[in-house]
């Protein structure tokens, strides 16, 4: 299993977001230059993330984007499911898979597909964005 482009924006702009919050709203332009994201690919992220409740969009002047709760409650398997949909390693082992894989009940390989599976979401479930913002700033730090 790869984690797209459009899975590891989505995860870096949303650090951004929690590194950056100070309670009023970030503009898409400011993620988009700190991150190297063009603005629009920002926007469709966004809106992804906020149909899953894990951002805020505020419209007007000084509008932009809040995270929906603190970065502690934001798991990094939130921000992927939202983006890239279910996470498997074979699209075999997806719960919500309507396709009945023929060789379900024989298949020798599945237990360690699902075993797989499982240990991705234990990860990604486990790290929060605090964890990779508190990652982000040690490492910064260790740079200056």
């Amino acid at each position: 299993m790869r984690i797209s482009t459009r899975g590891r924006y989505a995860l870096r702009a949303m650090v951004d977001l929690a590194l950056h919050s100070t309670g009023t709203p970030i503009s898409r332009q400011e993620i988009a230059v700190r991150q190297g994201i063009s603005a629009n690919y920002v926007a469709q992220l966004f809106r992804q993330l906020r149909q899953a409740q894990l951002v805020k969009a505020i419209k007007g002047p000084g509008g932009g984007y809040i995270l929906a709760r603190s970065p502690a409650a934001i798991s990094a398997g939130d921000v992927l499911r939202a983006v890239e949909g279910p996470l498997a390693v074979a699209w075999c082992i997806m719960p919500e898979n309507d396709q009945r894989c023929q060789r379900i009940e024989s298949c020798a390989v599945r237990p360690l597909l699902e075993r797989i599976t499982q240990a991705i979401a234990d990860v990604v479930d486990n790290v929060t964005l605090q964890d990779l913002c508190d990652l982000a700033t040690t490492q910064n730090e260790s740079i200056k």
